[in-house]
């Protein structure tokens, strides 16, 4: 297993809206994913999940509605909106191009 590493400042937003949209998902379903897709490098506790989440619905980038899990137990379902597709197709650019100069960077000999 590879060691999990921290996030930079503002990345957890990035990926928590990538991985809503896949689909409507609660909050333990969004750090799972997030940890599987990465291969156990990014790990993210709840202590910092839930106060994103939070944040981007008073964005209005993410909505939520209650609903049961697959466990049969009740669940906030967290859904990206309009305007969070908008910002995740910038963050998304701006990552890309922000990360080819670092690779860039480190490359130069």
């Amino acid at each position: 297993m590879a060691k999990a590493t921290d996030l930079l400042q503002g990345t957890l937003d990035m990926l928590v809206l990538k991985t809503l949209a896949l689909g409507p998902m609660h909050g333990w379903g969004i750090s799972q994913r997030i940890q599987q897709v990465s291969e156990e490098v990014l790990v993210i506790n709840q202590g910092s999940l839930y106060p994103a989440l939070y944040r981007l619905e008073q964005q209005g980038l993410i909505k939520a509605e209650w609903g049961s899990s697959e466990n049969n137990r009740q669940a906030k379902y967290y859904e990206l909106t309009r305007t969070g597709k908008k910002q995740l197709a910038e963050e998304t650019e701006n990552w890309e191009r922000l990360s080819a100069a670092v690779d860039r960077i480190l490359q130069t000999t």
